[in-house]
């Protein structure tokens, strides 16, 4: 191919310098230029603003590898952690599942997070305030190891305190004001929980709330939900969680044994789902 821009009418446009494009293409394979038959690289326009894009965030201070991943991202961005997670296992069924169970298994992965994650990524939306102030100690508890711990709800205003989650609103039209999702990612530990709240007229006969629920450890799916919630957080409140959107960059997906740590996690929630199921004490 002819069409497009050479390195160095890249380099003038962007104030890049041409060792600099070659390096940041062998290096993190940024940008991905086009070939012509002699092997000589042609840059598209979009091209030239992702370049543009990198070279802002640089002299904003963040670091190259966060810059780079950034300016890959797609434009659009997912805001419902059940919908993310829907299509990647589109062969897995969700499971109708009632509050009980939904806290059973939850319960499940915050120990996993507590026994097996460092410095992890907490992130959960609870839809409504009253219901994560029901269980603030134990994320406050969470947080105080956690690299970044984050909650989202009808929260009146964003909320910072040392050792607690950040709290952060969501609008009253926000997707996630309808789902319970959880997130746990670090190096060691990952696991996601994203579910749906059928509609009152579908609920249990006895009233009990009921969830459509979705559940994985897949290191990428994981990341793919904390970016949902992380991007759904920012959104919302620039000015406080700016500077978050680097975190995800900066850890690297989970690396383990994923049949142990399913395994494992299985155990915990089998545990937690006898307890949900056994009756409530009469008074």
């Amino acid at each position: 191919m002819d069409d497009g821009l050479s390195i160095g009418a890249v380099a003038q446009r962007t104030g890049v310098g041409e060792g600099t494009l070659r390096m940041w293409e062998q290096r993190y394979g940024f940008p991905r230029p086009e070939r012509t038959e002699t092997g000589a690289r042609r840059y598209s326009e979009a091209d030239v603003e992702r370049i543009l894009q990198v070279a802002r965030e640089r002299d904003g201070g963040l670091a190259l590898k966060a810059a780079i991943a950034r300016a890959q991202r797609p434009a659009g961005r997912d805001v419902s952690v059940f919908a993310c997670l829907r299509r990647s296992l589109a062969d897995l069924p969700p499971q109708r599942l009632t509050k009980r169970s939904l806290a059973a298994i939850s319960y499940a992965i915050e120990d996993e997070s507590f026994a097996a994650a460092e410095q992890p990524i907490i992130l959960g939306a609870f839809q409504q305030e009253r219901f994560y102030r029901h269980v603030e100690r134990r994320w406050h508890e969470l947080a105080r190891t956690a690299r970044i711990a984050v909650v989202l709800a009808d929260f009146p205003h964003a909320r910072s305190r040392p050792t607690y989650p950040l709290e952060v609103p969501l609008d009253a039209d926000a997707p996630l004001r309808r789902e319970w999702a959880l997130v746990c990612d670090s190096p060691g530990y990952a696991a996601c929980l994203a579910a749906w709240e059928i509609p009152e007229q579908q609920q249990a006969p006895d009233g009990e709330r009921v969830f459509e629920a979705l559940w994985t450890v897949e290191p990428e799916l994981v990341r793919a939900g904390a970016r949902v919630l992380m991007g759904t957080a920012i959104a919302s409140e620039p000015a406080l969680l700016g500077n978050a959107a680097t975190v995800l960059d900066d850890v690297p997906p989970a690396r383990t044994d994923t049949a142990r740590q399913l395994a494992s996690l299985t155990n915990r929630m089998i545990g937690y789902l006898a307890r949900a199921e056994e009756p409530a004490p009469s008074s």
